[in-house]
């Protein structure tokens, strides 16, 4: 592990593919929720790769989904009749 990588993990700083793996979902999923304005990164490594907050991505993936999992009446209503 690089001294700039274990730096990065250590103040709890994630790229896509590893915040995805921890959210457990795709990394497209967290470029599209980003590109949704639903995630924000902190910032980009010299590479360009976005960087993410791990506990706040991480919660509001949490509440993302339990948004979009819950049904709202007219899809009831559809489903009902």
């Amino acid at each position: 592990m690089t001294k700039s990588r274990k730096k990065r993990l250590e103040m709890g700083l994630l790229t896509v593919g590893e915040i995805a793996k921890v959210c457990r979902v795709l990394p497209s999923t967290i470029k599209y929720y980003t590109s949704l304005g639903l995630l924000n990164y902190v910032t980009r490594t010299p590479g360009g790769y976005r960087l993410y907050d791990r506990d706040e991505t991480l919660r509001r993936v949490e509440e993302i989904r339990k948004l979009t999992q819950r049904p709202n009446l007219s899809m009831l209503k559809e489903v009902i009749i």
